[in-house]
């Protein structure tokens, strides 16, 4: 295999910056993603990130890549040769770094906590995928199509199948807001192998080893590349925090007033006319928010005396 050249000064040596700022890239697209999932969360915004088919789309290709560079960094740490140790104390770095995801977002979300997301699919498949690294590529690519076909051939369903949930082939696995199962999940893992392999036989590694990352952008994902687990543990408690500080201090719009709004013009058009009817249903909310009846409307929205309240205002608005 073609050796990679050694790094160009002021570079740590066995890093290749492209790969690092690949690696920050996905990160923060990673961060896009879990920021829009945190504004949906608390209301500010209406988007279907957990169920539109784009976002979907989106939220797999960014694990995708994820996973697909776990298997190419595997195959240049260990192009000399496997280090067993130095595979198992990674492994378990990572398997501590998801338990702890896994403790603090039962703490925060209950039963929606996640079982096993990226982390626990890297710790995992960054073990079993090291046989992988002398195979021949015929096999690993045959093994990588497997693991993607397997999910949709075989579905097991039994009392008590949740704890198999890993696998991938559990038929209603527990819900939770970070799934990301061994099947067919270590497949990216081992085509990020066959690539690296690859890549490292053909000499493009060692062409990608010349390029130093420059310029503001690329300096600071190749950075975040480097630090890509430290950087996945605090981004979202960092930006939970941020979305959670600005609606507790009523400095994000309100989603339940506007779509208030919008279902009570759809309502009073049906004998009035559209904009009298926006400035009357706007008149109530704004009315009822002043006066902190909307604040007690939404903790007890079946509160009878609360919504005569409500009606009152309409009623005072419309004349």
């Amino acid at each position: 295999m073609t050796d990679i050249v050694p790094p160009p000064a002021g570079r740590s040596p066995g890093r290749i910056d492209a790969l690092d700022a690949a690696r920050g890239l996905a990160l923060a697209t990673m961060a896009v993603y879990h920021f829009s999932w945190d504004l949906k969360w608390f209301g500010v915004v209406d988007w279907p990130v957990d169920s539109a088919i784009g976002w979907r789309a989106f939220a797999m290709a960014i694990a995708a890549s994820f996973l697909f560079l776990v298997g190419v960094g595997l195959a240049l740490a260990y192009r000399e040769g496997l280090r067993p140790r130095h595979a198992l104390r990674r492994a378990g770095r990572i398997a501590l770094a998801a338990a702890a995801i896994s403790l603090a977002t039962y703490a925060a979300l209950g039963d929606q906590y996640v079982r096993f997301g990226i982390l626990h699919a890297i710790a995992a498949g960054s073990l079993l995928a090291l046989p992988a690294l002398r195979a021949p590529l015929w096999l690993v690519t045959g093994l990588a199509l497997a693991a993607l076909a397997l999910p949709h051939l075989v579905s097991v369903s039994f009392p008590g199948d949740a704890w198999l949930m890993w696998s991938g082939l559990v038929a209603a696995p527990p819900l939770s807001v970070d799934y990301v199962p061994l099947l067919p999940w270590i497949a990216p893992i081992l085509a990020g192998i066959v690539a690296a392999r690859v890549g490292l036989a053909t000499g493009v590694f060692a062409r990608l080893s010349h390029w130093t990352a420059r310029g503001a952008p690329a300096r600071l994902a190749a950075l975040a590349g480097r630090h890509s687990l430290l950087f996945y543990l605090v981004h979202q408690p960092i930006l939970f925090g941020l979305v959670w500080t600005a609606a507790s201090l009523g400095l994000t719009p309100d989603r339940a007033a506007a779509t208030f709004v919008e279902q009570c013009v759809q309502s009073c058009t049906l004998t009035g006319e559209e904009a009298a009817c926006r400035s009357t249903c706007t008149c109530t909310v704004e009315a009822l928010q002043a006066d902190g009846t909307w604040a007690a409307l939404l903790a007890r929205p079946d509160d009878p005396a609360l919504n005569d309240r409500l009606a009152e205002r309409y009623r005072l608005c419309r004349d």
